[in-house]
């Protein structure tokens, strides 16, 4: 794909990513209180700014995984 053909520039990205913060669980009372980690966290870091986040979920037959993935600046 050329990449005028891209949603987004690769290194318009990269130009712009600090890092990234992925928050997960596995039981529920810890998935449960993911926002408030999240929360924390970003009082924790005032100079970040998310400016993508990512939410995942999956299961097998016993164990369900939430993981919310920040992407960030500064």
């Amino acid at each position: 794909m050329a990449d005028s053909q891209r949603p987004f520039a690769i290194d318009s990205v990269s130009a712009r990513l600090s890092g990234v913060m992925v928050f997960s669980a596995t039981m529920q009372h810890d998935r449960d209180r993911l926002g408030e980690l999240i929360t924390t966290w970003l009082a924790q870091h005032p100079t970040v700014r998310v400016f993508e986040a990512i939410v995942t979920q999956s299961s097998d037959s016993a164990f369900h995984c939430l993981a919310i993935t920040l992407f960030y600046t500064g």
